[in-house]
């Protein structure tokens, strides 16, 4: 929005050119999303407790997060709206990928904001059912693939690209679809089953969001993508704005979030940050790459899956609770060792999937 008014304002100021510049825009979202996170913060955990939305834990886990009941929850709404508001301030809106992230981010937000309504208003402990936020995910994250395979202009937008190796990029045809229906989607609850401790969920978001910013500049420059010898995407560079208004949106969160938390993100949050980082990936076409990242959210979301399969299988559980950070809880570690400790791993999942942009 304000890159128009620069444009404008610039036949009477040649200084408003400044705005012109990715990488100035994308430090403005970076600060305009942490400040509307910690202008706003107070105010809605103010907001959230004279209604008395809070979060309801349960009994069977671990005895330490008994005192987090009625914690307020839903904050993901602050999150939301800071990078929506960031995003159009700062962001070339006749970009259609920003369009796209940002279609994607509000719907996925909007049905986590159903589920936890249900739960946290309504008392409806089943929040929204299973079939129902599964349904609307895939509604969501379907178009979102259809638009994108449909208005493709070049062969790279729909290509494959694999970690470490030049020259292994296949053409993807109509299973880029279902790549990114998958992508999305599981990103989403990827990052949801992830949310369970003070910051756990947070600090990975905004590192995998940072280092794709990295991504969608390199790729979006034909410079740095002729030089990396990575596909030159010329629609992903105003994606870095987005990035950045992500990373500054969770860094305003991590504010009230940290332990011992004053909110939590609650569905809102969770579903539409992992869906942003999805949709994000399957744009600069790092699909793999983020399944490298996101190592954090992997881990936790096979941990769930090996516990179900073997429970149903074997009649026995691999781990003390699932997902896995709350094996550890239960094994004696207090809650700060084993959100730090995560965010030590996220960083260096991080770093390896940083490297496959020079190591191929």
């Amino acid at each position: 929005m304000l890159v128009w008014l620069a444009e404008y304002l610039l036949q009477y100021e040649t200084a408003f050119n400044v705005f012109s510049y990715l990488t100035l825009r994308a430090i403005l979202a970076v600060l305009t999303a942490l400040l509307i996170s910690l202008w706003f913060g107070p105010r809605l955990i103010r907001f959230l407790q004279r209604l008395q939305i809070g979060q309801t834990v349960r009994d069977d886990g671990p005895q330490s997060h008994l005192s987090k009941s009625g914690t307020p929850t839903m904050g993901g709404l602050l999150i939301l709206a800071s990078i929506v508001v960031s995003s159009l301030l700062w962001a070339d809106l006749s970009n259609r990928y920003v369009w796209v992230v940002l279609g994607v981010v509000t719907g996925f937000g909007l049905v986590g904001f159903i589920d936890d309504y249900r739960k946290v208003v309504q008392k409806n402990s089943r929040g929204l059912p299973a079939r129902w936020k599964y349904f609307w995910q895939s509604v969501i994250a379907t178009t979102a693939a259809v638009y994108l395979y449909g208005s493709a202009t070049v062969g790279p937008e729909t290509q494959l690209l694999v970690p470490f190796f030049k020259d292994l990029m296949p053409q993807l045809g109509l299973m880029y679809v279902v790549l990114a229906y998958f992508v999305i989607v599981g990103t989403s609850n990827a990052v949801n089953l992830t949310d369970g401790l003070d910051g756990l969920a947070i600090m990975p978001t905004i590192m995998v969001a940072s280092a794709l910013a990295i991504f969608a500049y390199a790729s979006g420059n034909v410079n740095f993508a002729s030089y990396l010898n990575i596909p030159y995407l010329p629609l992903t560079a105003e994606l870095t704005v987005v990035c950045t208004a992500i990373a500054g949106a969770g860094l305003g969160f991590l504010w009230f979030n940290t332990y011992p938390a004053q909110v939590f993100m609650g569905d809102v949050g969770s579903l539409a940050l992992g869906a942003a980082l999805g949709i994000l990936a399957v744009l600069v076409r790092q699909e793999l790459v983020l399944f490298i990242m996101g190592g954090v959210f992997v881990m936790e979301t096979m941990s769930v899956m090996l516990q179900v399969g073997s429970y149903k299988l074997r009649g026995k559980r691999i781990f003390r609770m699932a997902p896995i950070h709350h094996h550890y809880e239960l094994k004696g570690w207090p809650e700060p060792r084993v959100i730090v400790r995560f965010w030590i791993l996220s960083l260096v999942f991080v770093l390896i999937g940083l490297a496959t942009l020079k190591l191929r």
